[in-house]
């Protein structure tokens, strides 16, 4: 099977799991106990993996709060400031091609009293700077922007627009999901203005059921007021209850530590595996069109159409030898709103599928995806003219 699904989530690294192991049979001690040897290894792993997480995003230690994922995340921090500010205002800016863990939180809000803003996209899938800012108004409490698209991979200028929005106001709080760039892009959070950052470890080699949210802490090392998803307990920083995942912890750190030593050959693979794919169906003579921008781009992700072949046929003529789909996975039952927004119509829309490429997919792979490609495009073109 040729593996091209990967922004929905990619395969574990064999490094990854290793370092889950002991901790799944040895050293299974509830971090929060006290004084014995199995709590405090436990502790350690935890406090080894907040560290690693710190130093691949240029943030402070206490700064790194785990989570489930990066959709717990991102209802932490959009619930969690709304409530914690809702003697300020209720109003919150967004995008319409936003994640639905972060549009469904904000749907949510809308139902008990909260207004929302909707910004719209340019056909490459980036929002209009100014009309962010003429959007926010004296009830806006928060602004949350995906710093990379998971369908189209259009990367956002998080660094203009987070210092315009602290510029326009800086009592605003800046809230970005990054899930799709970690690993894929540079990042040093000490230097952005953004107030929270989301993100999972799924994403980058390491196992599903944990992510982080990073939380910027002021000069004086206080962390902001955001009420918490999960009470029960004063685990990360008060802002998490429930007994931590070690294993899965570890596993977040141990990922975050190889991101960290080849980012930059990790994206130049990357690229060059996605520019190979588009050079492959000009060779093939494969007839197409991209959806994604041609620059600042997440370099794993290319959204491509296929004139007159309905996506969900294609994806399912291929599932025996290639997994691709035809958008996120959290929405793959409705057509791509994001697509929608773009500018597509619905007939382009059932036309387009998401290839998405890991460390490992080889040009061979990507040779052989466009042959098998090209043979059903051959069919169906033979069976309906």
């Amino acid at each position: 099977m040729i593996y091209l699904d990967n922004a929905a989530t990619t395969p574990m690294d064999r490094s990854v799991y290793e370092a889950m192991v002991p901790y799944l049979t040895d050293f299974y001690g509830n971090p929060s106990g006290k004084y014995y040897s199995q709590s405090n290894v436990a502790k350690d792993g935890v406090e080894s993996a907040r560290l690693a997480v710190a130093n691949l995003l240029s943030c402070k230690v206490n700064e790194v709060i785990f989570t489930s994922g990066a959709s717990e995340g991102n209802n932490f921090v959009i619930k969690g400031v709304a409530d914690s500010r809702r003697d300020k205002g209720n109003h919150i800016i967004t995008t319409c091609i936003e994640h639905s863990s972060v549009l469904e939180p904000c749907r949510y809000l809308e139902k008990h009293g909260w207004d929302v803003t909707l910004l719209g996209v340019d056909s490459n899938g980036r929002i209009n700077l100014k009309e962010l800012l003429e959007s926010i108004r004296k009830e806006t409490v928060l602004v949350s922007i995906g710093w990379g698209n998971s369908e189209v991979g259009t990367i956002q200028d998080i660094v203009a627009i987070g210092n315009a929005v602290k510029e326009f106001n800086s009592d605003v709080f800046f809230h970005v999901d990054a899930t799709q760039v970690i690993g894929k892009l540079g990042i040093n959070f000490s230097k952005l203005h953004v107030d929270a950052l989301t993100f999972s470890a799924h994403k980058i080699y390491g196992p599903k059921g944990i992510g982080a949210t990073i939380v910027k802490r002021d000069e004086d090392n206080n962390k902001p007021l955001i009420t918490p998803l999960i009470h029960g307990g004063d685990q990360e920083m008060g802002y998490r209850g429930s007994t931590l995942a070690v294993a899965n912890i570890v596993g977040l750190g141990k990922a975050a530590e190889l991101a960290s030593y080849d980012l930059q050959t990790h994206i130049e693979l990357l690229s060059n595996l996605r520019n190979k794919f588009i050079e492959q169906l000009v060779i093939d003579d494969v007839e197409h069109y991209i959806n994604s921008p041609s620059n600042d781009v997440i370099p794993s992700i290319l959204n491509v159409r296929f004139r007159n072949l309905n996506n969900e046929t294609l994806i399912k003529e291929l599932s025996n030898e290639v997994a691709l789909s035809s958008g996120s996975a959290c929405s793959s039952s409705k057509p791509s709103y994001v697509l929608k927004a773009l500018g597509l119509s619905d007939t382009e829309i059932r036309s387009s599928v998401r290839v998405s490429f890991n460390k490992w997919t080889t040009e061979e792979e990507i040779e052989r995806t466009v042959k098998e490609i090209s043979k059903v495009l051959q069919k169906y073109k033979s069976m309906f003219g």
